[in-house]
C-alpha cells in the first residue's frame, strides 16, 4: 500500500522558515517524479515546485530536494509571507500512477 506522509507544517511569523518533509512508502521512491503543491482557502491547488521548476511566487525562497535513500522529499521554505499560507501537498507521479499525501498546514501570521 502506497503512503505519502507530509510533516513539518505549522504556524510561523512572516520572514520565518519551515522545512516540510514527505515520507513515502510502498513504492520505489527514486523512480517517481516529485512535486509540491499547495491550496489556500477558496483557491485552486497550485504547483509550487518540481525538481526543475518553481512557481514565480516562491522562486529564490523555496528549495525542493529529495533523499532517495530515505524515501523522503523536502521543501525548504524561507522568507515566508502571509500569502504562503496554505495546505501543502506532496505528489509522486509516474505514468499511470499519481499519488498524493494528506497535506500539512502552513500558516504564516504575526
Amino acid at each position: 500500500q502506497v503512503q505519502l506522509v507530509e510533516s513539518g507544517g505549522g504556524l510561523v511569523q512572516p520572514g520565518g522558515s519551515l522545512r516540510l518533509s514527505c515520507a513515502a512508502s510502498g513504492l520505489t521512491f527514486s523512480s517517481y517524479a516529485m512535486s509540491w503543491y499547495r491550496q489556500a482557502p477558496g483557491k485552486e491547488r497550485e504547483l509550487v515546485a518540481t525538481m526543475r521548476t518553481y512557481a514565480d511566487s516562491v522562486k529564490g525562497r523555496f528549495t525542493i530536494s529529495r533523499d532517495n535513500a530515505k524515501n523522503t522529499g523536502y521543501l525548504e521554505m524561507n522568507s515566508l509571507k502571509p500569502e504562503d499560507t496554505a495546505v501543502y501537498y506532496c505528489n509522486l507521479k509516474r505514468t499511470p500512477y499519481d499519488y498524493w499525501g494528506q497535506g500539512t498546514q502552513v500558516t504564516v501570521s504575526s
